[in-house]
Order: C-alpha cells, then structure tokens, then sequence
C-alpha cells in the first residue's frame, strides 16, 4: 500500500511504503514485481482537473512497466445528468461539469491502454461510499459525527429522492474480484450496491 506518510492502520501482512504516486519513477519502483495494481487514489476534490490526470499517468506507467493488471476505482461522474433513469454501464458518458469532464477523459484514456495493449486494464464504478474511515465523503463526517452528537445531519441534495450509497468493503471486496478474473479486463463494472433509497431513508 502507498501514501504520502508510510503511516496507516494496515491488516497484517500488508507493507506499507511512502510516496508521491504523481512521480512516475517513484510509481515504477513501486509498482515493481506487482501482478495487479490497484489504483484508488484522490487528489483534493477541489483540484482534480490539474492533479487526477497526472496522477493516473503515473500509476498507469508504474503498472505498466511491471507488467500487472491495473484495477481502477471510479465515480459516476462520466455518466453525467440521467434526468432520473437507473445509472446502468452502458450509458453514454456524457459529462458536462468541470469534474465530470476530466473524469470521463480519464476512463477514455485507461481504456485507450487497455485497447492498445500497453496494460491489462479494469474498472469498477461506485457511488458516494459510506463506511469505515469514510469521513470526507457526502455520507461521512457531515452526516455521521452531527448524528451521533444529536445534532442534524447535513446532507447534500434532495433528501427524498432515491438515491445509492455504497459501503467501503463492497467497493474493496468488489475491486478484488475485478483484479482475480481476466474476464473482467477491457470493461467498466458497476459494483454491487443495496437498492437504493432515499437519503432521508438511508440515514
């Protein structure tokens, strides 16, 4: 596992080193002797049009060179506005935010790797995730810490239109199935959810 401090709760048995993953050469040393390459990392949300691109440049470099699967996690931002129908896989990517936007060049590109066959590539898609050490998602410490504290949550949207919330070891547990079966290679995949509910019902 990488981050930039080498410091985190880990299981046993998981090394731990730390780093820049936006340093290319830094990624290819890390990424050495590796048979699949997970990539979930986030740059601040406020600069992800200036710091996500480079960053999946370069872990999509360090995989590459050492020959592994690369397992992305992604959001459903390419997807854009639906105008309320199920958010499926094979919908168009038609992103119109500025975040959006990237995101969807960004999955355009992995797959472009994938297609030519410079890495094996997978993608599995999530929803705003809740969940241990999920503080800085819309159902993390905004909702969560006022609750407990009997305050009221704070919540983003409508809180009476449906809407899907994923838990932290589905999306993980779902992630690795990605990375142990080649059929899911040249794809993006919906990870598994609970049906959705309204936020006002989720919480």
């Amino acid at each position: 596992m990488v981050n930039r401090t080498g410091n985190a709760e880990v299981p046993e048995g998981v090394e731990i080193i730390a780093g820049d993953a936006t340093n290319e050469e830094f990624t290819i040393r890390g990424c050495a002797n590796a048979s699949t390459v997970y990539f979930c990392l986030n740059p601040p949300y406020t600069k992800w049009p200036e710091l996500f691109p480079p960053l999946q440049a370069a872990v999509l470099a360090g995989a590459s060179s050492a020959g592994a699967k690369l397992v992305a996690m992604e959001n459903l931002y390419v997807y854009g506005p639906t105008d309320g129908r199920p958010i499926t896989e094979d919908l168009p990517h038609a992103a119109t935010t500025r975040k959006g936007l990237v995101r969807a060049q960004m999955a355009k590109d992995l797959m472009a790797a994938h297609s030519a066959g410079r890495v094996r590539v997978a993608v599995g898609r999530a929803s705003d995730y809740f969940g241990p050490r999920g503080l800085t998602s819309a159902m993390g410490e905004r909702v969560f810490y006022p609750a407990l504290a009997g305050k009221k949550a704070q919540v983003m949207g409508n809180p009476d239109l449906p809407h899907t919330y994923s838990y932290v070891p589905d999306i993980a547990r779902g992630l690795a199935l990605l990375g142990d079966h080649p059929e899911a290679d040249g794809k993006a995949w919906h990870l598994p959810n609970a049906p959705a509910l309204t936020t006002r019902e989720f919480i």
